[in-house]
């Protein structure tokens, strides 16, 4: 039997929800909680397998309330349940530590469907979700192999975009030949590039250079 935990401060919702769960014979509905605080104290005290969590709640938010709850309990099985899908919520929702992320809209077969995934150690997201974390990380890996360089290599990639060569770069940075050659093979390491063509053209994808 899993034992679930529902957080939610609507109590019309909490009763239909509810009713839906407690008849499936696999699922027990073991507490409900009205706010983020009772949440934490339900959680901690009842240590029930799925905890079903609301956003938007008086006292303590579900995202407090799942960061309170993943401190003291790490291996705690948290599926937000929420009408929200804006960026202010889904991602501080799953670094709370939040294992699943469903809407209200969802019917209440799939949520129970949810809990039994989770339960089992599955990670069950939302289309829209994962369509946003799959954006996220792409525009980070864009971001991030850049924001590697130092602004030294900055500089160098700058000229290099100008077709200077190490030479010219070492008499323009007042700097040894072999240092700029370290500093050419630190870049194209951060970039991913295989040589200069490559960090050049990286460079101008990315609106380094002018």
């Amino acid at each position: 039997m899993i034992k679930v935990l529902f957080v939610d401060d609507h109590e019309m919702v909490r009763i239909g929800v509810s009713a839906y769960l407690s008849s499936q014979p696999d699922i027990d509905v073991i507490a409900e909680a009205d706010d983020g605080t009772q949440a934490v104290d339900f959680a901690l005290d009842l240590r029930p397998d799925i905890i079903l969590m609301d956003l938007v709640m008086k006292e303590m938010d579900g995202i407090q309330a799942t960061k309170k709850i993943i401190e003291a309990w790490p291996e705690a099985k948290i599926i937000i349940v929420t009408s929200f899908l804006d960026d202010e919520k889904v991602y501080p929702a799953l670094e709370a530590g939040a294992t699943s992320y469903m809407l209200k809209t969802s019917k209440a077969s799939e949520i129970a469907k949810a809990i039994r995934s989770t339960y089992e150690g599955q990670s069950i997201l939302e289309p829209e979700v994962t369509g946003k974390i799959m954006n996220r990380m792409r525009a980070g890996q864009d971001t991030a192999l850049h924001e590697q360089l130092t602004e030294r290599e900055k500089e160098i990639l700058l000229l290099m975009a100008k077709g200077k060569s190490n030479q010219e770069i070492a008499n323009e940075l007042y700097i040894a030949l072999k240092t700029v050659k370290v500093h050419v093979s630190n870049i194209l390491g951060k970039l991913e590039v295989h040589d200069r063509t490559q960090a050049v053209i990286y460079a101008f994808q990315n609106k380094l250079v002018e």
